[in-house]
């Protein structure tokens, strides 16, 4: 049997539609994929296991504080979001306040949501690429998110993204803040390190 040699992610210029996006999505389930602005088809991998039960600690911290606060929606890395600037992507973990959430259509809430969250998280994976990974916080933050954080494990490093701010960069913190974002909610870092 031929084994096939392919970098751990896979950028494509396909030409899609956002319904034949959709349905490859659907289609692919044990795949991950996202759209730049351009156009370009991004195949990834699933994580490994270790980085998958990192991102499920995230996205738990993220949705028992949602849950108990009650002021939006929060989403885990399978979630997709359609940008204003076209790309299609889906962040480790992201929430989105309750009023931009309803103001949905409800076909829009079962695909890719039309919009950029309020907040974003990208768990970096041995895989992922540090230079593209912030080039994606970038376009977060120029597409609408008030606040994101770029968790690098193997740096024990954290960045911090803010409209119009330059980049905090964090050494090994304990915790993270969701600021005046996501009022009270404070993410413990030890189970992610």
């Amino acid at each position: 049997m031929n084994v096939i040699s392919l970098p751990a992610i896979l950028e494509l210029n396909i030409d899609l539609t956002d319904e034949q996006f959709f349905e490859l999505c659907q289609k692919n389930r044990g795949l991950r994929f996202e759209r730049t602005a351009r156009g370009d088809l991004i195949i990834m991998p699933p994580t490994g296991s270790e980085t998958s039960d990192r991102n499920a600690e995230l996205t738990y911290q993220l949705r028992a504080w949602s849950r108990q606060n009650g002021r939006g929606k929060s989403f885990d890395s399978s979630g997709g979001f359609r940008l204003p600037n076209g790309a299609q992507r889906s962040p480790d973990a992201s929430w989105v306040t309750i009023e931009r959430w309803n103001r949905l259509t409800q076909e829009d809430k079962e695909r890719f949501a039309p919009l950029c969250p309020d907040f974003v998280v990208e768990l970096m994976s041995p895989n992922d690429s540090l230079e593209k990974t912030r080039e994606k916080m970038q376009e977060y933050t120029e597409n609408g998110a008030k606040l994101g954080w770029l968790i690098n494990r193997q740096q024990k490093q954290v960045e911090i993204y803010r409209p119009h701010q330059e980049v905090e960069i964090l050494q090994s913190p304990e915790t993270l803040s969701g600021e005046d974002i996501l009022p009270g909610l404070v993410v413990d870092l030890a189970p992610i390190w």
